[in-house]
C-alpha cells in the first residue's frame, strides 16, 4: 500500500484516507491501486450531489435553465460555480491532467466492486451561503473585489504555484487567497467541511472504508473521525435576524419620509427630490446593464424598475432586466459549449449569452444599490439644508 495512505481504526472499522491532488495524474493512480488492493465495502468521495451529477454527466450543463436560475435567486451561486469550474480547468490544463480524475476512478470502482458510494462533502450551495452570511458588508465588498481581480489576473502559474495547489482540494485552492484574508471564510470552507467529511466517512456502511480526499483535509479529518458531534449544524443556512430584516425596510422608509418632509417645506423641492431619486437610481441601474453588454431594452427596464424596487427589499431591478434579457437573446447550446473559452476574459463574459444574462442581473442590482446610496444621501443633504 502507498505510504501516503492514512490508516485509521474506528470501533470495528478500518478506514483508509487517500490524500490526493484533484489535478494530479499520480493521485489518480494511487486511488486505483489502493482500492484494488483493499476492495472496500464503502468508497467515500469528496463531492456533493450537484458536483457528482456534473462530473458523471459533463453535458448536463447544456440543459441549464437561466430563467429558472434568476427566478430562484441563484445568479450569484451560478456565477461562483462558473468561476470555480473555469479555475479548475485552467489548473488541470497547466498540469496536462483531467480535473477530478481520482473521483471518477472512485465512482467507477464502486460500480465494479459493488461497493457503497458515499458523497461525503457538504452541498456547495450551502458552503457558499454560509460563507456569504458570515461576512460583514465591508468584507463582502472586499471579497468580491479580491475574487474579481484574481479571476482576471493573467499572470502565469509557476511550477511552485502548481506544487502548492496539488496539496489542496480545488475548492479550497480556488479561494485560498480569500481564506487567508478572511478567517470566517476559512472556518466555513475548511474547518466545517473537515468535520462534515469525517462524520460522513466514519458512518459509511461496512467494516472497510476508503475515502478519497484532497490532501489538505487529511490533516484534521483523522482527528475528527474519533470525535462525535452533530453535523446538522453545518447543513443549515443562517437566516436573517429580525433586526436585519427590519433594517431592509428601514432605509426605504427613511427615504420616503425624507421626501415627504421636503414636500412639507416646499412642494417644488419635494418634486425635485422625486425626480432626483428616479434619475439617479434608474441611471446607475441602467449603466450596470450597459456595462454587462445588455440589450438597450433591458437597460430601459432597469431604469424604470430600479427607483421602485429600491424601496422594496423583496424586489430587485436586476431580476426584471435579466428575465427580459433572457427572453430577448435566448442562449443556445453553443453558448454553453463556448463557456470554457469565454470565461477567460471579461470580454468573453460580456459576449457569451449565458454569462451576459447573469451579469445583467448582478450589475443592474449593483447599480441600483449604488444609486440608492447616492440618491439617498442627496435627499438627506436637502433635509439638512432646509432645517
Amino acid at each position: 500500500m502507498n505510504e501516503k495512505v492514512i490508516q485509521i481504526d474506528y470501533k470495528n472499522k478500518k478506514i483508509y484516507l487517500i490524500p490526493t491532488a484533484h489535478v494530479s495524474v499520480e493521485s489518480a493512480k494511487m486511488v486505483e491501486e489502493t482500492i484494488d488492493e483493499i476492495k472496500p465495502d464503502s468508497i467515500c468521495i469528496e463531492l456533493d450531489q450537484g458536483r457528482y451529477n456534473t462530473m458523471v454527466d459533463p453535458e448536463k450543463y447544456r440543459q441549464t435553465d437561466v430563467v429558472k436560475i434568476i427566478k430562484n435567486k441563484q445568479v450569484t451561486m451560478m456565477l461562483a460555480n462558473l468561476i470555480l469550474a473555469n479555475y479548475q480547468r485552467r489548473i488541470a490544463s497547466n498540469l496536462k491532467s483531467q480535473t477530478g480524475k481520482e473521483m471518477l476512478i472512485g465512482i467507477e470502482k464502486a460500480k465494479q466492486l459493488n461497493s457503497n458510494l458515499v458523497l461525503a462533502d457538504r452541498d456547495i450551495k450551502i458552503t457558499f451561503s454560509r460563507i456569504w452570511s458570515s461576512l460583514s458588508l465591508k468584507e463582502k465588498i472586499k471579497l468580491i473585489s479580491v475574487i474579481v481581480s484574481a479571476f482576471f489576473d493573467d499572470e502565469e502559474i509557476t511550477e511552485e504555484d502548481l506544487a502548492n495547489l496539488q496539496q489542496k482540494d480545488m475548492l479550497t485552492a480556488a479561494l485560498d487567497e480569500v481564506s487567508s484574508q478572511f478567517p470566517s471564510v476559512k472556518k466555513v470552507l475548511v474547518d466545517e467541511r473537515d468535520m462534515y467529511l469525517a462524520q460522513k466517512i466514519k458512518n459509511a456502511d461496512g467494516n472497510t472504508i476508503v475515502a478519497i480526499l484532497g490532501a489538505a483535509h487529511c490533516v484534521n479529518v483523522p482527528k475528527y473521525i474519533q470525535q462525535d458531534y452533530d453535523i446538522s449544524q453545518f447543513d443549515t443556512i443562517k437566516k436573517k435576524s429580525p433586526f436585519k430584516k427590519a433594517l431592509g425596510w428601514l432605509i426605504p422608509i427613511i427615504i420616503v419620509l425624507a421626501i415627504l418632509l421636503c414636500f412639507k417645506f416646499d412642494a417644488s423641492i419635494g418634486l425635485n427630490q422625486i425626480k432626483s431619486w428616479i434619475l439617479i437610481n434608474g441611471t446607475f441601474a441602467a449603466i450596470g446593464v450597459i456595462i454587462a453588454n445588455g440589450n438597450i431594452l433591458s437597460a430601459l427596464l432597469a431604469f424604470v424598475v430600479a427607483p421602485i424596487s429600491s424601496l422594496n427589499p423583496l424586489l430587485a431591478a436586476g431580476w426584471f432586466s435579466g428575465l427580459l434579457e433572457a427572453k430577448l437573446i435566448k442562449p443556445t447550446v453553443q453558448d454553453f459549449d463556448d463557456l470554457n473559452q469565454d470565461l477567460n476574459s471579461f470580454k468573453g463574459f460580456r459576449t457569451n449569452k449565458v454569462t451576459r444574462i447573469l451579469l445583467v442581473v448582478a450589475l443592474a442590482n449593483l447599480g441600483s444599490s449604488i444609486g440608492t446610496f447616492v440618491a439617498g444621501l442627496d435627499i438627506i443633504k436637502s433635509i439638512f439644508n432646509l432645517l
